[in-house]
């Protein structure tokens, strides 16, 4: 796959509009592009969104990967996930390379404040968080969602604490009314200081678990639709209100002419699919249309982006970097290539001819990525599935009929420019990104399962599966920056819940909608030893029932290290499970 080479000194957009813009990029969870009214679904209201795509250049062939973490790497990066890092979304291979340049730091650099509100998911240690990659600031809950096993403990969707530039935080509503009155906070401020500003908005809603306020709840009941169904278009509706009164603020402040107002979403739907998925196969996941096809609608009235117009061009979250490079007179080092292009031209009509290009998208959500998983190869015209299936998407939308075998000279082509992809990206899979411990800036560090590398199906990646205590082992690939003493202490339980290993909980208080992830009541495990192994050392202490952690202290070298901790636990501590969490303190 070609790789172009952007240097960037001032675009024709940024000339013509001398006045840098200011850029709102609103990204939602787990939305698909049959999940807005405006795109045809039938039940679905999305007043804001709707008039937003009225006022809006819509890219109708926009493509993202097919689940959260590896779309958010790469549309940051302008990598390809695969080669931004993220291509799953727990097991240790969430994370955002250090290697890659990131939107948040070509902004900064740019002279704009910088702020993320709601999700990040590509990390939630130093270096990794946001606050370490360009964001000035940052409200967030940790992982990929509210109540995942990295979040505050029992956290749920309505007056949660979350992190303000890293530091907990207690505040009071729903979620996604949080992450959007912070956004706006943000943007009153860098008015006020007079700088332009990159807000990236990201609301955790609406992936599960299936929660919003009662009013929004009740729009969708009596609809014949199932419960998650009426949750999930109500956390929409709630999403589509913070949006239209985003844009009227932005009205209010009169900034919103000279704001590049974007809206998007991470993957395809991962509820709305039985109601309205606009004729696509698949959904969230699936390497099928319906898994990353998304809307993408771009809204400049100074940029004479204000008008209804479609685009129909094969184009992708890769490109969306250089684009808002191109479009802001942004630059970058000239060492650095991207995987994506500037739409510049298709926006503006450009008579540079636009070259047509196969892009890549795949879901690997496996520890070491493997060749022709779960991939779509795209042209145009075409769609190659995993190296086999081919669909003609113009003349065949819905992928119904597989025509590999009437085009066997578009297989080969198209088999072949995956090769030079996967040729070009697989030398990047032996970096192996590692949580950082010992440094100066985050010390201690506390690992979580959720970062397990581990050969089962999935880690313990929300607080049920702690709270269950899941019979699951992993270990944590750790990168130790200084040589010294360490205390590493194994918790059954995160530090901010004063709970002993072996305790048993309540369950959390109900949610408004369906179980919430601190539903379940939690289980005593009867651990009876705790065993840490790191590096030559391996040491074995006795677990009592009022024990909240176990303190181990070790001399560890400098560099790359897999750290063991796991409970024994049965009658005769034949069994065992992973400690789910570790705080690491360098003394």
């Amino acid at each position: 796959m070609k790789t172009f080479i952007l240097v960037i000194l001032f675009s024709f957009a940024a000339t013509l509009f001398a006045d840098r813009p200011n850029v709102v990029l609103v990204m939602t969870d787990d939305q698909g592009y049959g999940d807005l009214s405006c795109t045809g679904n039938p039940i679905l209201k999305t007043p804001a969104l709707d008039a937003l795509y009225e006022q809006s250049t819509r890219f109708t062939d926009f493509h993202v990967s097919p689940t959260c973490s590896p779309t958010r790497g790469a549309l940051l990066s302008g990598h390809y996930t695969n080669r931004a890092g993220p291509w799953h979304t727990i097991k240790g291979r969430s994370m955002l390379r250090l290697s890659a340049i990131t939107m948040g730091e070509v902004f900064e650099d740019g002279g704009y404040a910088t702020g993320l509100f709601g999700k990040w998911h590509l990390g939630d240690s130093y270096p990794y968080r946001p606050e370490d990659r360009g964001f000035q600031d940052v409200v967030r809950h940790a992982a990929g969602g509210v109540g995942q096993t990295p979040d505050f403990w029992d956290n749920s969707y309505f007056d949660d604490t979350y992190f303000r530039n890293g530091v907990p935080e207690k505040f009071e509503g729903f979620c996604t009314d949080v992450f959007f009155r912070e956004a706006t906070r943000f943007i009153d401020e860098s008015i006020e200081a007079g700088k332009p500003f990159f807000a990236y908005v990201t609301p955790n809603a609406p992936h599960l678990p299936y929660h919003c306020p009662e009013e929004y709840w009740e729009m969708y009941k009596g609809k014949g639709l199932k419960p998650e169904e009426e949750i999930f278009f109500g956390m929409i509706h709630n999403i589509d209100d913070n949006v239209g009164a985003l844009r009227t603020h932005l009205e209010k402040k009169g900034v919103s002419d000279n704001t590049i107002f974007i809206f998007m979403t991470d993957n395809g739907t991962a509820t709305g699919h039985d109601v309205f998925n606009d004729g696509m196969r698949g959904k969230k996941g699936s390497a099928y249309e319906g898994g990353h096809r998304v809307p993408f609608f771009i809204h400049w009235p100074d940029g004479k982006l204000d008008v209804a117009r479609d685009i129909d061009t094969l184009t992708s979250h890769i490109d969306v970097l250089p684009t808002m490079m191109d479009l802001c007179g942004l630059e970058i080092p000239m060492d650095y290539s991207f995987d994506g292009r500037s739409l510049s031209p298709l926006l503006y009509n450009n008579p540079t001819p636009w070259v047509e290009r196969t892009i890549v998208t795949d879901s690997q959500r496996v520890v070491d990525p493997i060749k022709w998983k779960d991939s779509s190869t795209m042209t145009q015209r075409w769609r190659l599935i995993n190296g086999k299936e081919l669909y003609d998407i113009v003349a065949d939308p819905s992928q119904s009929k597989d025509v590999a075998s009437m085009h066997p000279d578009v297989v080969s082509s198209l088999r072949a420019e995956y090769e030079k992809w996967w040729d070009s990206i697989s030398p990047t899979f032996a970096k192996e990104e590692r949580l950082r411990i010992g440094t100066d800036v985050e010390n201690p560090v506390v690992l979580n399962a959720h970062d397990w590398i581990t050969e089962a199906p999935v880690s313990p990646w929300n607080q049920g599966h702690i709270r269950r205590g899941a019979k699951i082992n992993g270990y944590w690939a750790i990168d130790v920056e200084m040589a010294g003493t360490y205390s590493v202490e194994l918790r059954r339980y995160p530090p901010e819940l004063s709970a002993a290993i072996n305790a048993e909980l309540d369950p959390g208080a109900p949610v408004i909608g369906l179980e919430a992830y601190r539903g379940p009541a939690g289980r005593g495990i009867g651990a009876k030893s705790a065993v840490l192994s790191v590096g030559d050392f391996n040491e074995e202490k006795p677990v009592s029932d009022a024990d909240e952690g176990i303190l181990f202290t070790v001399e560890l070298q400098e560099g790359p290290a897999d750290l063991h901790a796991v409970f024994k636990t049965g009658p005769d501590g034949e069994d065992v499970i992973g400690a789910y969490y570790a705080v690491v303190n360098r003394l």
